[in-house]
């Protein structure tokens, strides 16, 4: 049976319903922020499902070149031409958010390739090889970027159910039994106020005959 440390007054039963309402309108908004979390998470997992064939098609594409490469121009040449090429630049990651979570955006300068090694030394296996591996590696840039953005906005989904699931299963619960004991007992005493008048009223008649 609950124990209610509340004292059974209007001023408390208006407080209370004051507080369900919030509560309520509190639950609805993280509900349909859950809801949209979700349809963007979903989304994304779409994207990266879809990004990760791509990647995989694009190791298999590159690595076939390698295999050519290396057969056309021997494994010692290509690894000696390969550490000549220009090394990645850095980047910066940037952020948006999405319902207050701030998700990844990779940033980086697009630029064309340029090659340090001589064309004389090299075959167009070579440089299809490494087009190839640099279509890789955009591809894990992006790839990085979308996981990292499905990680997040799952964390968020996870603590927003939490605090949904407090407002759901507890607070209102827990209002909407204190409103029900203070209204119960305000009625109570209406009713033992109005008999208890009632009896005044008639010895006052009585008195009077």
């Amino acid at each position: 049976m609950a124990v209610y440390k509340i004292t059974p007054t209007k001023a408390n039963l208006i407080k209370a319903k004051n507080s369900l309402s919030f509560a309520k309108k509190g639950y609805e908004l993280l509900d349909k922020k859950r809801t949209v979390l979700i349809r963007e998470m979903m989304n994304l997992i779409d994207s990266a499902t879809d990004l990760q064939a791509k990647v995989d098609e694009a190791f298999q594409e590159a690595y076939e070149n390698l295999k050519i490469a290396n057969i056309l121009m021997g494994p010692e040449t290509v690894i000696e031409i390969a550490e000549s090429i220009e090394k990645e630049k850095d980047f910066d990651i940037i952020y948006k958010s999405v319902m207050g979570v701030e998700v990844p955006i990779i940033k980086r300068e697009e630029s064309p390739l340029k090659t340090e090694y001589d064309f004389y030394r090299t075959s167009p296996a070579f440089d299809k090889t490494v087009l190839s591996f640099m279509k890789v590696r955009d591809l894990i840039y992006e790839l990085a970027e979308i996981e990292n953005s499905v990680y997040k906005l799952a964390m968020e989904i996870k603590k927003t159910q939490k605090r949904a699931n407090a407002l759901e299963k507890i607070q209102i619960p827990r209002y909407e039994s204190t409103i029900k004991y203070i209204d119960s007992v305000l009625q109570e005493k209406e009713r033992e106020d109005f008999f208890r008048l009632k009896r005044v009223k008639g010895k006052s008649k009585k008195h009077k005959q």
